[in-house]
């Protein structure tokens, strides 16, 4: 018999026909949204914001050059898609049955169909577009029958070919019902929704024809040349029988049977060590960023957007699934690591929001395929040293991710919301990034362990994970976060962010040595008694008590890591499954902890409203499920101590900078008001938007320069609780008090369900207390009333942020409660407000009234909604409302007062008679760089100029 001239294994026809398939709608799918996503997402209804995701039609024919990319890449689908016809019927084919001709007919004619609404768009022929849509779902029904009864019954194979059809079918149903919502009752977004199920009848049709990937695993195709030219070929190619390369295969699994294990267990070279801890950091880097820029959307929109989808992206490891993709990524796991940075950091080049999330989804991505295959490797291993170490070095990486944010005032410098002109290091992050993924290796093989460990629970395990997974996302990614939820105003009865944020990262860098160290059930048990307790007195107490519990909790999540990771590493055969359910969980239990402060925007959210008790409750039980299920393995201690030397050589670096940090960071002079002479104090207020400007960028330091440029004494920031998951876990205050030198007042915590206030004062805060206002319907609304020392004097300042329009019974609520508040002191008020009330109406009233003894700023203004400056006893001088730029949606509003002498008496006279410029001392003006068109886009408006009193 003649040798083979060519032979391949028919794995390498399904593969190119689900790469080659995926690869042109997804990369239409990007090119178009990059170049044209507002064009494409337009229907003869909606164009943005109503609609905001394209269907597949609009993908890939409406425009250039997504639609010749796209028809490029699926022409060269062609080819390995009649081969897979071929394959199948060959694989599939049963005497007596006519199964086999059904199936390879109707695959034929359903590809030319394929062909006839790809290359025929609904632009070019509306109608025979559609006629071969339909005909190629239609025909589908005969193609998902005939080929899944083929399959051998009772088989995984036929198992999953039957989900993947029926999940085909079942998509048609809400398609359908959508798509009448949009064509007949032209419901706004009905047809973005309608996009989603038919990009995801795209992605399962390919799906199901992927399982051929499996089904081929020992269908070999042979070219043969004819007898007379054997001797020709022989001669000039060097190829082997198929039985010739299944023994050479055969022979390698034996010779490498005995090499599935380090040779030298838990001994990981230092180099390997810091390239781990590298890629964590990426991967943390990335991960936070998502849902930071996925909240840019809800946020302009005031309520759900579609966007959120982009959060399933964490759910990747379905991919894995696909037959031989875990081998893939296995066998070069610097590919993921490499598309996680390049995506998730390099996205931050791109300018548009929208496209910049989807890319940002895509690094998300392929980080957890990366951390699945590296923990599923470290599981086939058997070696508990090994899973410790690379344990160690995942939290190690989150721990120096939360170094780089202490030193950047809690932006991470390599977010994608960072950049050049906002103190952002994209670049070095992406360079070092992209080096250390290229470095990416799994550990060495050596001699298998004869010991099986047992395997654990796969429901307990997969919840334990993913609970560690969230709390760690919740709670450790910012050194401040805990010590927000212990805030309590002034005077100071607890940490502070400079300097105590370094003793949090030293206490993390602490947890994971011990994490690392302890090996028994009974030390696990006592170090969770330790984080229950902890987690206990962090919800309950504030000071230094609350605080105290959140280290004591501190150390109990990082000890939880390398256990979560021993428990789930030994699913290594159920890794993909078992690490999409966890990711899934996590995404669930994330989304209750928006919903305890973002529930009057969703569905559903008053049964988590104010609920933060059952989310940290639920994170700590489904933990304790792990623990109680969980098997301490044999660690040789002797082999684990270099690596533990390692661990904790890196954890004592990253303490000692943040104490350097910290030290740097700590405030050098005392802050002193801008104009002590004329004892001006000059106010503002300003919503901020939670830090991300209209253009999804970082705007802390734009809001410094703006408010420097105003001169601003005291000041407060409404939308400023950033300290959650969906805000990067951040503070707002920090980088604007250093940097102006302000004293700060956090306001309530995260832990108290608003969406935050915030003082900044350059004057010394005596005394702060924080208020959460009536609200029995709608969003929970916060205040601040604080006590300054302004020139000697006792001024109080109150800060408030009042509920959303809707719900008239809270703002009414409210107004009597803030009323109350401001009439309750004697002293010199001044209120600086959110208050969605039009001048001279309704609870406009209640806050400018004889019971609380406030008078409006400018009682003339009737342009204002939201932003209000009342005061009492004391002499106004000045009124200006500032151009807020592109940095939120919301002016800036200004009032200057002067504040009397000691002993002198306080003015309460109450004039409305407005004076020219030339009648005030030029100190007590408002600066003259912010006339005409101003400075970086902020100028006075609405008056041209600001307005003076006598």
């Amino acid at each position: 018999m003649a040798s083979s001239l060519i032979s391949f294994n028919a794995q390498a026809i399904a593969i190119a026909h689900t790469v080659c398939a995926l690869s042109a709608f997804l990369v239409a799918l990007a090119v178009g949204c990059s170049l044209h996503y507002h064009k494409i997402i337009q229907n003869e209804h909606y164009g943005y914001p109503d609609e905001w995701f394209p269907s597949v039609s609009a993908t890939i024919g409406d425009r250039y050059p997504e639609r010749s990319i796209f028809q490029i890449l699926i022409a060269l689908t062609a080819g390995p898609r009649f081969l897979l016809l071929f394959a199948n019927y060959l694989r599939l084919y049963k005497p007596n049955s006519k199964l086999p001709i059904i199936a390879l007919v109707t695959g034929i004619v359903r590809t030319v169909a394929c062909g006839g609404w790809v290359y025929i768009t609904s632009t070019d022929d509306h109608d025979f577009h559609d006629f071969s849509m339909i005909s190629y779902m239609v025909l589908t029904i005969p193609w998902d029958v005939s080929i899944t009864l083929l399959t051998p019954p009772r088989s995984s194979l036929r198992r999953h070919r039957k989900y993947t059809a029926i999940a085909f079918f079942a998509a048609i149903v809400p398609l359908i019902y959508l798509f009448i919502q949009h064509k007949v009752k032209k419901v706004p977004g009905a047809y973005s929704y309608y996009a989603y199920f038919e990009w995801s009848l795209i992605f399962l049709d390919v799906g199901f024809d992927s399982w051929s990937i499996k089904d081929f695993k020992d269908l070999y195709i042979e070219i043969r040349p004819s007898t007379k030219e054997d001797t020709y070929f022989t001669a000039n190619f060097n190829v082997k029988t198929i039985e010739q390369k299944l023994n050479d295969k055969s022979t390698t699994n034996e010779k490498s049977s005995d090499h599935l294990l380090p040779k030298s267990a838990g001994t990981t070279s230092l180099f390997r060590g810091i390239v781990d801890i590298i890629n964590s950091f990426i991967f943390w880097s990335v991960y936070t960023s998502l849902y930071l820029c996925i909240w840019y959307f809800p946020l302009w929109h005031m309520g759900i957007s579609g966007y959120e989808a982009t959060a399933l992206s964490t759910f990747s490891p379905v991919f894995l699934l696909i037959p031989g993709a875990m081998n893939f990524f296995t066998s070069k796991p610097q590919i993921a690591r490499f598309l996680c940075c390049l995506l998730g950091i390099g996205s931050y080049l791109v300018t548009e929001p929208a496209t910049r999330l989807l890319i940002i989804s895509g690094g998300v991505a392929f980080g957890c395929i990366a951390l699945t295959v590296e923990i599923a490797a470290h599981g086939r291993l058997n070696n508990p040293e090994a899973t410790k170490t690379y344990a160690a070095s995942f939290t190690l990486g989150l721990a120096m991710s939360a170094v780089a944010k202490f030193a950047f005032w809690t932006e991470n410098p390599i977010w994608p919301t960072m950049n050049s002109d906002t103190g952002g290091w994209n670049k070095t992050g992406l360079a070092i990034g992209l080096l250390a993924a290229l470095f990416t290796s799994l550990p060495d093989r050596g001699v298998q362990r004869e010991e099986v460990p047992p395997q654990p629970s796969f429901l307990l395990t997969l919840l334990g994970f993913a609970s560690i997974m969230f709390s760690l996302s919740a709670m450790l990614t910012d050194s401040s976060t805990i010590i927000t939820w212990t805030w309590d105003g002034f005077p100071v009865k607890g940490p502070t962010p400079v300097p105590h944020g370094a003793i949090s990262l030293a206490v993390m860098c602490l947890g994971i040595y011990i994490g690392t160290l302890q090996n028994s059930r009974k030390t696990l048990y006592a170090i969770t008694l330790h984080g229950i307790v902890g987690a206990v007195l962090l919800y309950t107490f504030r000071g230094w008590v609350g605080y105290v519990g959140g280290m004591m909790y501190t150390v109990w999540l990082c000890t939880m890591v390398p256990v979560c990771f021993e428990q789930i590493s030994r699913l290594h055969k159920k890794a993909a499954a078992a690490f999409v359910l966890s990711f899934a969980v996590t995404f669930v239990i994330t989304l209750m902890h928006v919903w305890v402060v973002a529930y009057a925007f969703v569905p559903g959210g008053p049964l988590m409203r104010e609920r933060t008790d059952i989310v940290l409750g639920l994170s700590v039980v489904l933990l304790l499920g792990l623990i109680f299920n969980y098997t301490a393995p044999e660690i040789n201690t002797k082999r684990l101590r270099p690596a533990l030397k390692k661990i904790g050589n890196i954890g004592l670096l990253f303490s000692i900078l943040s104490g350097i940090i910290a030290i740097q960071r700590l405030p050098v002079d005392k802050p002193t008001p801008y104009h002590p002479d004329s004892r001006i104090l000059t106010t503002g207020i300003w919503t901020i938007h939670f830090g991300l400007d209209n253009d999804m960028w970082a705007s802390q330091t734009r809001m410094r320069d703006a408010l420097r440029d105003l001169e601003v004494d005291v000041f407060g920031l409404l939308e400023s609780d950033t300290e959650r998951i969906i805000m990067g876990n951040r503070d707002l205050t920090e980088r604007l008090a250093e940097d102006l030198n302000m004293y700060a007042d956090y306001g309530p915590g995260p832990n108290q369900h608003t969406w935050g206030c915030a003082l900044l004062s350059k004057f010394p805060i005596l005394n702060s207390t924080h208020y959460l206002m009536p609200s029995p319907v709608g969003e929970l609304a916060c205040a601040i009333h604080a006590t300054l020392d302004c020139y000697g004097e006792p001024i109080d300042v109150v800060v408030f942020h009042s509920g959303q329009e809707e719900d008239v019974e809270d703002r009414h609520q409210q107004s009597q409660k803030l009323a109350e508040i401001m009439g309750s002191t004697d002293r010199p008020t001044i209120l600086l407000s959110y208050l969605v009330t039009t001048p001279l109406e309704g609870n406009y009233n209640t806050y400018v009234s004889d019971k609380s003894g406030m008078h409006d700023i400018d009682p003339s203004d009737d342009d204002r909604w939201c932003e209000y400056v009342l005061y009492k006893k004391l002499h106004r001088i000045g009124y200006a409302r500032v151009s807020r730029g592109t940095i939120t949606d919301t002016e800036i509003q200004s009032g200057k007062f002067v504040i009397p002498k000691h002993g002198a008496p306080l003015d309460e006279a109450y004039s409305q008679k407005r004076i020219d410029e030339s009648e005030v001392s030029p100190d007590m003006r408002y600066p003259e760089i912010l006339r005409g068109e101003g400075v970086r886009g902020h100028h006075y408006h609405v008056f041209d100029e600001p307005r003076y009193f006598e």
